[in-house]
């Protein structure tokens, strides 16, 4: 009879080890495939078009595909010339750049309003920043000039100044 008891208790911890072994792997599965950005480590991250290290809190970008992954921009123009080039936009899930009023908040670039100005540097000379806000876009351009794009504008004018080159 204790033979059998130690034996069922054996089996007893067997299963419940692989249940949770089944468990934590299914849980790994599920939480490490989220689709969302993810912070960008400035200083650290590399730029997925140009390989420059990511440092400018004022002009970072981001997109993530719709299974997940993340890429990081040390400029929108960047982000922007990868997405033409690759023709990717329908594969992906986000498209953020960063709000130059707010260094670091990342916002939808479909929804952004965009200044490109000789008198704002970005990252790779495009003189491209970004706004969460229009009111801020024309603000910011009354001070600096430029000209405002909206996402698709942006991509169209960006797209015939990368055929030139």
């Amino acid at each position: 009879m204790l033979k059998f008891i130690i034996f069922t208790n054996t089996n007893y911890f067997k299963m419940k080890k692989t249940i949770l072994t089944i468990f934590t792997v299914f849980l790994f599965v599920f939480t490490s495939c989220k689709v969302e950005p993810q912070p960008i480590n400035y200083g650290h991250d590399n730029c997925y078009n140009c390989d420059m290290t990511v440092v400018s809190k004022t002009h970072a970008a981001q997109f993530v595909t719709q299974k997940g992954k993340q890429y990081m921009f040390d400029a929108a123009e960047c982000m922007v010339w990868k997405i033409n080039k690759d023709n990717v936009e329908d594969d992906l899930a986000f498209i953020l750049v960063t709000d130059y009023t707010n260094p670091g908040e990342l916002v939808d670039a479909k929804t952004a309003t965009f200044l490109i100005s000789e008198n704002i540097q970005s990252p790779m000379g495009a003189n491209l920043t970004a706004f969460k806000l229009k009111e801020k876009a024309v603000a910011t351009q009354k001070e600096h000039g430029g000209k405002l794009f909206t996402w698709v504008e942006l991509k169209n004018k960006l797209g015939k100044s990368m055929r030139k080159h």
